[in-house]
């Protein structure tokens, strides 16, 4: 029975019939229990020492315990589904992540296919003899072309297939161990246990070892043919590894104790001249390669097919066909197996080879890190079932698996994170929207509270001044000019919120609110701005306004300004309501702290201010040296970091107010650089609305402050505001509520008032002590004189003594009245310390108990 090509994952509607056994351990076991264990290991610890060679049997198994335990703490967080290490790095990282890595993936083990099966041709063409060169080529053809049978036929049969080949390997190994008992020699142990003279250094021996324990995520492939992943993938995976670090070190040891070290270092095959039967060890290096090259055989297809199904290579969507109910990959098997072949024809392998390592070496680098990625998000959603998991263990799997690329092969790992790299950056241009959820939101909203909660603790400052615009329009064409007016003035610095208020009550309110937000969202995202839509539905759009000034935001990112469109022509008397309520309303939103803007513009004009024209732009900024005029300036210069304004250039006019044309023109270009913004100043002999029309009428945008009285909106001289901008280009009505003071230095403002009075207060506390000290020496003198005065007044014969006894008395008082002074002083610097910290406390300065922190020492 077919199955239809499917965006979503391969495996959904259908359930695997593999357990742990058959799925997980099986493949994962017979691919670590590989060619190194039977050809290599007896070099590695005759060239190491067998105490070095357990120091990296211990470093390369390390990783593979560290992986694993990433490995269940993800899939036990997710219904984990076809395409192992693909699935779960896509599903936590991302599909540009993912995206890259299981296509290098799939290449690294259709290439593997044809290593393993040119290591069995090798073996194989080494015990027919003859000298035929082509002899390897040959014989690993016929292997690709065996276990293609295999995989064609599906997971279920290519299992049984393994249960042979397991048996065949656990049979070598009895064979050796049982060999390694009869021949055991403390002595030589003892002897191997160091390196030999001058041995090959240990990264080198380490990057000979390492790819045993590269096969340990073969069970992962098979995760969609798995009944129950969640529970099969972290077992299987676990008692595979556990296993063959088992044998690996216990097989290490029989190396030491019954071979000599020369012969271990020349003679690969050191493993025949142990085992009881020779020729089991034979079979054993035959069914690693065919097991390992089985395995890869079964993994690379299913890889394939999962990143088909998500349609991130739309090239590749012929392959997310499966066929039977295990949907098993033919497709996918087809093209491996021709990857197989062509790799067995070019012959040299060494080019390859180490690039493909690097690859599998990523792959677990990043699903640690995606593993760290998604506990450090603390998402309630990150629920693994998996206990004994710690998210610092697994920054230190991605660590060492970096460590380990630099170690083995800088060179190969360098390519490999280049191909990877530039995979990823396609697919960065090219993926279009993300097509399930990952953790990238998480992370960013974790990040968002943290630089919250940071910004929040930082006081207030000029400098920190940024444009948070709620932008209100109800009209679609002309909410378009003021979006992207927005953008201009934010620029990468601020943030946009555009809203729309409808009026009315019930539960029609809500379709129509879901309605007016896609509204929203289309507009922006076809306009390509960066703002965030927002509809509130009330029964009255004053009081919206006024609740939605006020709430707006979060934490210390509120908004500051409110930008509107110049109100609407409506015949009258309608309009005359309209400009009422829309004056009300402005002034609402005024009272609330919120700098007001209004776009007065028309499609002429417009196309004049955002189109191309030839010369140069100029923005006019009419300056009254008051709050509005320096908001004005400031969204001027705002407006030039971004096209098409990029090039204009900012003109300052101000009057002289009957003075010194020159004096003035000098003050405020003064005043200009020391804002630090490039504008030229502009100085006229009056103002008035016919100066103001006749000197902006060629600029691109006019910026003019206007007021509102007994609730209409006037221009700076008290006309009406509708007659003065109707003769003038488009321009920008600003009204502030804040006063930005565009020169303010770092040490300025509310921090250097908190710093301020925090001085005061430690200054004040230092005073307090020195007079308590004060206080409490002139104490002491007090009481020690007056026990004196009291010693002599005890002896009757000292009273005759009146010149002494007047001088005593003269001295307690003098005493007493040095201790009123100190008493009071100290009191004095009390209430000052008292004092100084309420008004810290009033800036929002935290004060800490000296006395309780002195007591909490002590403790």
């Amino acid at each position: 029975m077919n199955r239809n090509n499917s965006s979503s994952q391969p495996d959904s509607g259908r359930f695997g019939s593999l357990g742990t056994f058959a799925g997980v351990f099986t493949p994962s076991i017979l691919t670590i229990l590989g060619i190194i264990l039977f050809l290599r290991l007896g070099y590695v610890v005759g060239s190491a020492g067998l105490g070095r060679a357990l120091l990296i049997l211990l470093l390369a198994n390390g990783i593979s315990v560290l992986t694993t335990f990433s490995l269940s703490a993800i899939a036990t967080n997710l219904k984990v589904k076809g395409g192992g290490d693909y699935y779960l790095i896509s599903r936590t990282l991302g599909m540009q992540f993912g995206g890259s890595i299981g296509i290098v993936l799939y290449l690294a083990q259709s290439v593997s296919i044809a290593f393993y099966c040119i290591g069995f041709g090798e073996v194989v063409a080494a015990l027919l003899g003859g000298g035929y060169p082509l002899m390897p080529q040959i014989v690993a053809a016929s292997a690709v072309v065996f276990l293609f049978v295999f995989a064609w036929l599906g997971a279920d049969v290519a299992t049984r297939f393994q249960y042979v080949v397991m048996t065949i390997l656990g049979l070598a190994l009895v064979s050796f161990f049982a060999g390694g008992v009869s021949r055991w020699d403390g002595a030589l142990l003892t002897a191997n246990w160091s390196a030999p003279a001058s041995p090959p250094p240990f990264w080198v021996i380490f990057a000979i070892f390492f790819p045993a324990v590269t096969g340990f995520t073969q069970g992962v492939s098979m995760s969609g043919d798995l009944k129950d992943a969640g529970r099969s993938l972290p077992l299987g995976t676990f008692l595979a590894v556990g296993l063959s670090i088992g044998v690996y070190f216990l097989a290490a040891v029989v190396f030491a104790a019954s071979v000599d070290q020369q012969v271990l270092i020349s003679d690969y095959s050191s493993m025949q001249r142990v085992a009881v039967v020779d020729f089991l060890i034979t079979a054993g290096v035959i069914a690693a390669t065919l097991s390992s090259a089985m395995a890869s055989f079964l993994g690379a297809p299913r890889i394939l097919q999962s990143l088909a199904a998500d349609r991130i290579f739309p090239f590749l969507n012929v392959f997310a066909q499966g066929y039977g109910p295990a949907g098993n990959p033919r497709r996918g098997v087809l093209l491996s197996a021709a990857i197989a072949f062509v790799t067995i024809a070019l012959g040299n392998l060494n080019l390859v080879a180490p690039v493909v390592s690097m690859f599998f070496l990523v792959s677990y680098g990043l699903l640690n890190y995606a593993t760290y990625f998604e506990a450090r998000t603390a998402s309630p959603s990150f629920r693994p079932r998996f206990r004994w998991f710690d998210h610092r263990a697994s920054l230190a799997g991605a660590i060492a698996s970096l460590a380990a690329m630099v170690a083995i092969d800088p060179v190969a790992g360098i390519v490999a994170l280049a191909i990877l790299f530039a995979i990823h950056q396609y697919l960065k241009r090219t993926a279009g929207p993300a097509r399930w959820a990952d953790s990238q939101r998480s992370w960013h909203l974790q990040r968002i509270r943290h630089h919250l909660l940071a910004a929040a603790a930082e006081p207030e400052h000029p400098r920190y001044w940024r444009p948070q615009i709620l932008l209100f329009s109800d009209d679609s064409h002309r909410r378009e000019r003021l979006l992207t007016f927005a953008s201009w003035v934010q620029g990468e610095s601020g943030f946009t919120t555009v809203v729309r208020i409808l009026e009315g009550r019930g539960l029609k309110m809500l379709k129509a609110r879901e309605e007016a937000q896609l509204d929203l969202n289309k507009t922006i995202q076809k306009n390509g701005i960066d703002a965030f839509p927002l509809v509130i539905s009330a029964p009255d759009m004053s009081q919206a306004i006024q609740t939605l000034v006020q709430a707006s935001g979060i934490g210390p990112v509120q908004a500051n300004t409110i930008l509107m469109n110049w109100i609407e022509n409506a015949p009258r008397p309608a309009s005359r309501y309209l400009e009422v309520l829309f004056s009300r309303n402005l002034r609402t939103v005024h009272r609330f702290g919120c700098n007001i803007v209004l776009l007065a513009t028309e499609d002429d004009k417009w196309d004049a201010l955002a189109g191309a024209r030839e010369g140069e732009k100029r923005i006019d900024v009419w300056w009254w040296a008051d709050a509005t005029s320096r908001l004005m300036l400031l969204l001027a210069y705002l407006l030039t970091r971004s096209q098409p304004l990029d090039q204009a250039k900012i003109r300052v006019i101000a009057s002289s107010n009957q003075g010194s044309a020159d004096e003035a023109l000098e003050s405020l270009q003064k005043t200009i650089e020391e804002v630090r913004i490039d504008a030229r100043a502009h100085i006229v002999a009056t103002l008035d609305t016919g100066t103001l029309v006749e000197e902006s009428a060629d600029a691109a945008l006019v910026f003019i402050p206007f007021q509102i009285r007994n609730d209409k909106p006037l221009d700076p001289f008290g006309g009406i505001l509708e007659e003065t901008i109707f003769t003038l280009p488009t321009c920008a009505l600003v009204m502030a509520a804040e006063d930005i003071d565009l020169e303010a230095e770092p040490e300025e403002g509310k921090a250097a008032e908190m710093a301020e009075a925090l001085d005061a207060v430690a200054d004040a506390e230092t005073r307090v002590k020195y007079a308590e000290k004060d206080f409490e020496k002139a104490a002491a003198a007090f009481e020690s004189i007056r026990g004196n005065l009291q010693q002599m007044l005890a002896d009757p014969k000292n009273i005759r003594d009146e010149a002494g006894l007047n001088r005593l008395m003269k001295a307690v008082s003098e005493t007493e009245e040095k201790l009123g002074k100190a008493h009071r002083r100290f009191l004095r610097e009390k209430t000052k310390a008292d004092d100084a910290a309420r008004e810290a406390e009033a800036l929002g300065v935290t004060l800490i108990d000296k006395e309780a922190e002195d007591g909490q020492n002590k403790t």
